[in-house]
């Protein structure tokens, strides 16, 4: 793992949003208008709802939540799609860059990508809703890492489909994540989903970030059990997700795909 190779691949990735302000808009627009949309509602539902303050509250924090999980997955994706876009993505390959280096870099975009939402939308809800996203304590570490490795491995499945089957796929990079979303109980309980369903949303890690989340609001309890099912889980789906990726590549690459991405 060579480290200065690392740091020049996230300068490239984040030199991009230096010198373009469009892109600085985009990554913080869209989560913005979410806390806007989801906070007014959510502001209405604590008016009318008589039961339990944090049963309605949660849904500001299930926003942030989820965007950690979509920012570390675009993180990985939209890095490789920029060297696709550029033309550039040969060149990176025909450099003597490792896979692992490259994911590294994308690694790091997206956690950085991250850091920059929690905190807009953090100080955000605060002033706009009064809710107090560290306010939940230290064991946000655990359940945001496990969103961020979720995501980080979700934006290799998503980059290893568009490696083997092209630009045509692109649109993968955003519906995939959207298409977890109503499986991992985000902004309602697992107990809501169908019987037969329930069992596979359970085998998604962020099922169990949100069903703990959840409870530690109710009742202040720390739900170890769900963290510990989401770090086996996590560490499980990695590794597969790890495979196809790499198994993805080397298809990529025995075909030329890679080549093709560069004259397109």
């Amino acid at each position: 793992m060579n480290f200065r190779v690392i740091y020049g691949l996230v300068l490239r990735y984040t030199y991009l949003y230096r010198r373009s302000v469009p892109r600085l808009i985009e990554m913080i627009y869209w989560p913005v208008m979410d806390l806007l949309v989801w906070g007014f509602l959510t502001v209405y539902l604590r008016d009318i709802y008589s039961g339990p303050a944090g049963a309605v509250t949660f849904l500001i924090g299930a926003m942030i939540f989820w965007d950690v999980f979509f920012r570390a997955q675009q993180g990985v994706t939209i890095s490789f799609l920029e060297d696709v876009w550029s033309r550039n993505i040969l060149n990176i390959f025909v450099a003597p860059v490792r896979l692992r280096e490259f994911l590294a870099a994308t690694y790091l975009v997206g956690l950085f990508k991250v850091t920059v939402i929690v905190v807009v939308l953090s100080l955000l809800s605060i002033v706009l809703y009064h809710f107090n996203l560290f306010s939940i304590g230290i064991c946000l570490v655990p359940f945001f890492a496990n969103l961020i490795l979720m995501g980080w491995g979700m934006g290799m499945v998503t980059t290893a489909l568009i490696l083997r089957y092209g630009q045509s796929v692109e649109a993968l990079a955003w519906a995939i994540p959207f298409l977890i979303q109503p499986l991992a109980a985000v902004f309602y309980p697992l107990s809501k989903l169908p019987p037969w369903l329930q069992p596979v949303s359970w085998c998604i890690p962020a099922t169990h970030v949100f069903e703990g989340m959840r409870a530690v609001m109710y009742d202040g309890r720390f739900p170890l059990d769900h963290l510990l099912w989401a770090v086996g889980l996590n560490l499980v789906w990695y590794a597969v997700e790890c495979w196809f990726f790499v198994r993805m590549f080397e298809v990529a690459r025995e075909k030329g795909f890679l080549a093709k991405f560069g004259s397109r």
